[in-house]
């Protein structure tokens, strides 16, 4: 077998490597256009655990770069004057020449033939050339062979919106440093680090409408490098920054980062007869931003795996085809956190609201994939002093980019790094008997002084404090009788209510009964329905748990007259079916009724009947009023373009579309108690092509916000069966996110958010306020209380029924994690 290698970067020739070492008989040839010592980059960053990869798949080779690298753990941020700094986070820097060098000397010493100077501008011909039966498309970012080849590979190839340059610095940093420096324009952010006793990576960059601004795009590169000097000098000590893209010109050396996500890995070319596949590996097949450092992780870790499934699969295409398989969900998953990263640094602004120590954890967790948890593995101390300041701040912090307010802390002057939050004060533990397993784990801090996980933090709301940030979803249960709340309901959310959650949301329920979804929801047009739900009410308010309860209205327009969940959810009922209303006459799917669209009549009329539940919601009891306006219901109906093809006042502009529920809303505003909050689900993304985006959200949240709304339920979808939503954890916390500190409004998460180390991230951050789960909520009432006995927390109130089981619980919890403790350790020690 003859392999040809068309790119010599570290994808091409490491998987040469590997192969020569799986079989010494097999040809392999890398062909790389530059000399052996051209390279224009800087350094790179690897993590310990690619460092593990590396050592597991050429122990020499590793070792060679491991003794090259440049090892910290710290990371530290400068912002608005403030230095923030944490620790145990492993990092590796290596300049990448050097890294270039060991792979070719490994190459040379294992009979690679390494071809330079050699720019390939036909892969057929060369294939040819050198009778290749596999061609490895190595070729980089700006791949010749994706480009010819890309009706096969389908590649997806997006353009950034910052402007990024890649310098170097003899100014040696001893962590991996953010900076981020205002100017007039906007915000400029530096990502540096060392890669080898002398030198740093500095890399700068800025939204393009700021880089343009300042006239960056008609500078030479001298002025532009100068400009960056300027900029960022307390940081550089003196020293210059240096480029060695000489051979760009101008302002060419800033560019914006391409994404570039390929449908398909391996195409097959017959030559002269035979099928050669040529396969796609590294940059040529996909980018990660480089804010998360994974360009060189993934080309190396493509090249292992390659290697590995031909070890595993005699046949080409079977190992070609598992390559593709594998590869393409692990690069997904560092292509998802990396677009979060990457959105997070073109959003910097976004974020200028938030005072130092939230801004360095909202940095630390903008990929999702660091997490709380993962945080307190790294510095314990730090995140332990960060909650403590988060529990201190959170009754004042504020949501919208304003002034730091008033009694904010202190920030050290920038060079005074603080290597932790403020610290705890050394003081007696809290006295609490040997069975408790808290006091088994604590340090000695007072109860005063013990920090809360960010979860339990309590949240006031107009006039309503919350005792927590957990929220139990409003979710059909399709259980009621005429509208009316059964035993069940009283039961279902009587548990809840005892299971720690602060908020209790009841489903959704309509103002009329062809406003339901299916003939067995909940509706509030008469009092039959009000006392039942006062029932309910009274028991959530006397369980001594300091839980309260909330009401969704809400109609279920072009979505109602369906089965329940358990039959065909959102298909006509066999029988029976009632007129349904909305926007427009546009149907929610093929089987669906077609709706009447709604005149000015009709709209009165059912304003009139949100106002009445609204008073029968004040009559039952209720803490909390929502209002829903996403997931194709009637008033989502308005909202969404896909939907609403009206010509009047309510149809066309994004204002028109949201002057129904709006008015909607001012009417159920007005008559709800002004101490007692009002919150509204919208979707913030349709999920399908000419639908509504999250920049549309961000203007829906305005609107709604000047209505006097408090709180934006954030969800997306289900606005039509076309939609193709882009799931994965937390996956519409983003939109929350945006809508919370673009907006200046409180929001509430919901969706993919399954445990209590995803809340504490996303409350810790300033992601979201509150955290909707829901169907955690229907396996475990208890939901709340058990995730907190996970944390070994204390600072949840229990049923005093319950206090027993409690006990035994934070025991068992802590025992298990003591065995977990002790089997890792023994793993760590045989290792």
């Amino acid at each position: 077998m003859h392999i040809l290698c068309l790119g010599g970067g570290p994808a091409g020739l490491y998987f040469s490597l590997l192969m020569k070492l799986q079989d010494p008989a097999i040809q392999v040839t890398v062909v790389e256009r530059n000399r052996p010592f051209d390279t224009f980059g800087w350094g790179v960053v690897l993590s310990d655990q690619t460092l593990a990869n590396l050592q597991a798949a050429d122990p020499a080779s590793a070792k060679l770069i491991g003794d090259a690298f440049n090892h910290w753990d710290d990371v530290e941020m400068f912002f608005k004057s403030t230095a923030v700094r944490s620790g145990g986070h492993g990092f590796c820097g290596i300049g990448r020449k050097r890294l270039l060098n060991i792979l070719q000397d490994r190459c040379l010493e294992l009979g690679v033939d390494l071809v330079f100077e050699t720019d390939v501008s036909d892969d057929q011909a060369i294939a040819v050339q050198y009778d290749a039966d596999i061609v490895i498309a190595s070729d980089g970012l700006n791949s010749r062979i994706r480009s010819r080849y890309a009706a096969t590979y389908q590649p997806d190839v997006e353009l950034r919106n910052c402007r990024f340059v890649w310098l170097g610095t003899h100014k040696t940093f001893d962590a991996f440093t953010f900076a981020f420096e205002q100017t007039e324009h906007g915000w400029f952010a530096a990502h540096a680090y060392p890669f080898d006793a002398t030198t740093s990576t500095f890399i700068v960059e800025t939204p393009e409408a700021v880089w343009k601004a300042h006239g960056l795009d008609q500078m030479s590169q001298q002025d532009g490098i100068a400009f960056c000097e300027r900029l960022f000098a307390q940081y550089l000590d003196g020293n210059p920054l240096m480029n060695n893209a000489t051979h760009v010109r101008g302002s060419a050396i800033w560019i914006r980062f391409p994404r570039v996500v390929c449908g398909r890995w391996v195409h097959h070319e017959t030559i002269q007869g035979k099928r050669v596949p040529i396969v796609l590996m590294g940059d040529a097949a996909h980018t990660a931003h480089f804010s998360i450092g994974s360009g060189t992780k993934l080309a190396l870790e493509d090249a292992i795996e390659l290697a590995l499934c031909f070890a595993a699969h005699p046949e080409t295409d079977d190992a070609l085809q598992a390559y593709e398989a594998l590869r393409s969900v692990e690069v997904l998953k560092i292509q998802n956190a990396a677009r979060n990263s990457t959105e997070w640094f073109e959003n910097v602004e976004r974020y200028s609201g938030l005072e130092a120590e939230q801004f360095f954890y909202s940095m630390m967790t903008r990929s999702q994939r660091i997490s709380h948890e993962n945080l307190r593995v790294r510095d314990a101390a730090w995140l332990q002093n960060y909650e403590q300041w988060l529990a201190e701040k959170a009754p004042t912090l504020f949501t919208s980019n304003n002034a730091l307010p008033s009694g904010g802390a202190t920030a050290p002057a920038v060079g005074q790094s603080q290597s932790r939050s403020p610290g705890l004060k050394d003081e007696a533990p809290s006295e609490g008997g040997p069975e408790q397993a808290e006091n088994e784990r604590e340090s000695a801090t007072s109860a005063k002084f013990r920090s809360v996980p960010p979860m339990l933090l309590p949240l006031k709301v107009r006039s309503l404090t919350l005792k927590n940030r957990i929220v139990v979803s409003p979710m059909a249960t399709y259980s009621a009788v005429d509208g009316v709340p059964q035993d069940f309901h009283l039961v279902h959310l009587g548990a809840r209510a005892l299971g720690g959650a602060a908020l209790v949301l009841v489903e959704m329920t309509s103002p009329e009964p062809e406003g339901r979804i299916t003939p067995a929801c909940t509706g509030l047009w008469n009092d039959e329905q009000m006392l039942a739900f006062k029932r309910i009410a009274d028991f959530v308010h006397a369980s001594g748990t300091g839980a309260k309860i909330g009401l969704q209205l809400g109609h279920s327009g072009p979505k109602g007259s369906t089965q329940v969940g358990w039959e065909s959810p959102d298909e006509p009922l066999p029988a029976g079916n009632w007129p349904l209303l909305a926007a427009s006459e546009v149907t929610y799917g093929p089987t669906n009724q077609v709706p009447q669209a709604m005149t000015h009549g009709d709209m009165q009329r059912l304003k009139d009947k949100f106002v009445l539940s609204t008073r029968r919601a004040v009559e039952a009891g209720f803490d909390w009023l929502e209002l829903h306006c996403a997931h194709g219901y009637l008033l989502s109906s308005f909202i969404t373009p896909l939907t609403n093809q009206r010509s009047d006042d309510y149809g066309g502009s994004l204002e028109n579309r949201c002057r129904y529920p709006l008015e909607v809303f001012r009417a159920m505003r007005d008559i709800w108690p002004a101490h007692l909050p009002m919150s509204v689900r919208i979707s913030a993304h349709d999920w399908a092509p000419g639908g509504n985006t999250d920049d549309d959200a961000v203007q829906i949240a305005r609107l709604f916000k000047a209505a006097g709304c408090d709180v934006i339920d954030v969800s997306s979808g289900q606005t039509t069966r076309d939609a193709k939503p882009v799931y994965g954890r937390m996956y519409q916390t983003p939109f929350a996110d945006r809508i919370r500190n673009e907006v200046g409004i409180q929001t509430m998460a919901v969706g993919a958010i399954s445990e209590a180390d995803q809340v504490n991230s996303i409350i810790a951050a300033g992601r979201a306020d509150l955290c909707a789960i829901a169907r955690p909520h229907l396996a475990d009432p208890a939901w709340t209380l058990h995730e907190a006995a996970k944390l070994q927390s204390r600072q949840v109130n229990w049923p005093l029924p319950y206090l027993s089981g409690r006990d035994q619980l934070y025991r068992e919890v802590f025992k298990q994690k003591e065995a977990f403790a002790q089997v890792g350790g023994a793993q760590a020690a045989v290792k």
